[in-house]
């Protein structure tokens, strides 16, 4: 299975995370029950977040490579309704996705994510834009007691797309070089190197499987690595489960450090 999916593929599943996002909201007790996963919000703020949040992508696709876009004026404001917020839920990642297909995946886009491995295209936000939503649907089928693993091609295009989008960097990491290593037991791999140059992910050969990655990454080069399934990675490194649901060898206070690193860009 490949861990990079097309783009046909990528706005295809975000309508159908999407849609299991509302189905979990549907079958709350009340919008107003508190999120495990983000005990900040309500349920109603889980999915009010989600809403305006594609509303504002959208206008950002839609508006090329110029700075980016809130929430159009005039856009509906999210209903407190059970039924009525669903429908504003549907009609809000209609507008993403129209937005997207409109662009195309090669088309110049503003992104928060700077010098990272993720280009500023729209293909790249539309992959992001997966995981927000696949890991909010964890959420929301959390609050109503019915967590369900992340599909397996969302989560094996995940682990990649978090390492590439949200770790990699050109700042200095500020402790001793190591290497995180992730496997996933469908049979992926991938090492974040960090050290005076920043943070760069590559793809490695899984364990048990002839060598693909450079000569000189040898098989404890990791300071620790981390194994689970693709779904149990993306939660893990979205701080959705804990460290102790899936196998870790070597030094597990890295991720400490790894989590508390606030890169200057």
């Amino acid at each position: 299975m490949t861990t990079t999916l097309a783009f046909p593929a990528l706005l295809r599943l975000i309508d159908e995370r999407s849609s299991a996002f509302r189905a979990a909201v549907a079958s709350a007790p009340s919008l107003d029950v508190q999120v495990p996963t983000c005990p900040e919000w309500t349920l109603f703020d889980l999915a009010q977040h989600i809403g305006e949040g594609r509303r504002a992508w959208a206008a950002t696709v839609a508006a090329g490579p110029a700075p980016a876009k809130s929430v159009p004026e005039g856009a509906p404001a999210a209903p407190r309704e059970r039924e009525a917020v669903s429908a504003w839920l549907a009609a809000s990642t209609r507008e993403l996705l129209d937005a997207l297909r409109e662009a195309g995946p090669d088309r110049g886009c503003w992104t928060w994510w700077g010098a990272s491995q993720s280009p500023p295209t729209c293909g790249a936000v539309a992959r992001h834009q997966l995981q927000q939503m696949a890991v909010h649907t964890y959420d929301a089928q959390v609050t109503v007691g019915a967590p369900e693993p992340l599909p397996d091609e969302v989560a094996l295009d995940g682990v990649e797309e978090f390492l590439y989008t949200c770790v990699a960097t050109t700042s200095a990491w500020p402790h001793k070089p190591t290497a995180f290593d992730f496997h996933a037991t469908e049979g992926h791999s991938w090492r974040l190197t960090v050290d005076g140059d920043g943070a760069r992910s590559t793809r490695i050969s899984a364990p048990g499987t002839t060598p693909v990655a450079a000569a000189d990454e040898g098989p404890n080069a990791a300071g620790v690595s981390v194994r689970g399934t693709a779904s149990e990675l993306v939660l893990f490194v979205y701080d959705r489960i804990p460290a102790d649901s899936l196998q870790i060898e070597g030094d597990a206070g890295l991720f400490d450090l790894l989590r508390a690193w606030e890169p200057e860009e």
